[in-house]
């Protein structure tokens, strides 16, 4: 004979305060959120330009007339962040592991995996898109490619290649010594160690970094046009250049943030669920 669980009524009464608190907590965001776009709204549109800003960022036929030409742009954008994103993976994990590894004979490979980092992080991006796309095929060097995109993707590798890589190695030094010691105890060789214990731990407190360091390459594939590469903003450019008029910009700046709201809304959802687990509520 099982006994039954019943729900106390001070149990019960508790549920119901915290179900009247939610409701009262999202009813006051919904109206204060509410109120200040229509504030906004009315500020903006009551200004005594805005007829003009209209016309000029905000004109619907221009948008429809540029939208068709600036989406199949943007698939550039699209197919150089994805080549990049692994190209900076592979490079970062690979810097990341010399500057970690305790090994004497790697001294070389250390000097220059840090003076890669100190070189590239100090370095704006634009700078070394316009230097590696208009330096490398003045070389002349035998077996490079000339094509814009190509040096375009290499140079955001190189720079974006040395801040993930800080990120890992951050994320490999935050791994308690503990973890090491329990791998070496299990005669795993210091590389498996590594890679089976260390790097998993490594990887999953370092994910929501990584994501935002992704969301700004999103961005900054834009860059690209500075060499010539006919993506959205530089093909968005081009229709404000013949005819006077930014709404072109609007567009592309329109799919620039659709492709990177997903993911930052990701990056929130993975730090919010890691602060969940630190503190014991997940």
């Amino acid at each position: 004979m099982s006994a039954s669980w019943e729900v106390s009524q001070r149990q019960l009464e508790r549920l119901a305060f915290r179900r009247r608190q939610d409701r009262r907590r999202t009813t006051i965001a919904l109206v204060s959120t509410a109120v200040i776009l229509v504030g906004a709204w009315l500020l903006v549109t009551s200004a005594p330009g805005w007829g003009k800003v209209r016309e000029t960022y905000f004109d619907w036929e221009d948008a429809k007339a540029a939208f068709p030409e600036i989406a199949k742009a943007f698939l550039v954008n699209i197919k150089a962040f994805l080549i990049a994103e692994v190209l900076i993976l592979a490079l970062a994990m690979l810097v990341a592991v010399i500057r970690v590894v305790p090994s004497a004979w790697m001294a070389p490979l250390k000097v220059v995996a840090t003076v890669y980092t100190d070189v590239f992080r100090g370095t704006p991006t634009l700078l070394i898109v316009l230097l590696v796309g208009f330096g490398v095929p003045t070389l002349g060097l035998q077996g490079t490619t000339n094509d814009p995109f190509w040096l375009g993707v290499f140079a955001l590798t190189l720079s974006y290649g040395a801040y993930v890589a800080e990120v890992i190695r951050a994320g490999i030094l935050s791994v308690h010594p503990s973890q090491w010691a329990s791998g070496r105890s299990l005669g795993l060789s210091y590389g498996k160690t590594l890679r089976y214990v260390v790097l998993p731990q490594a990887l999953r407190r370092v994910t929501p970094p990584l994501l935002n360091d992704f969301v700004s390459l999103q961005k900054d594939t834009a860059l690209l046009s500075a060499i010539g590469v006919l993506e959205a903003l530089r093909q968005a450019n081009i229709y404000s250049s013949r005819d006077f008029i930014f709404t072109p910009m609007v567009v592309a700046a329109v799919f620039f943030i659709v492709a990177t709201i997903p993911l930052a809304r990701f990056t929130d959802w993975l730090s919010l669920r890691a602060a969940r687990r630190q503190s014991g509520a997940a």
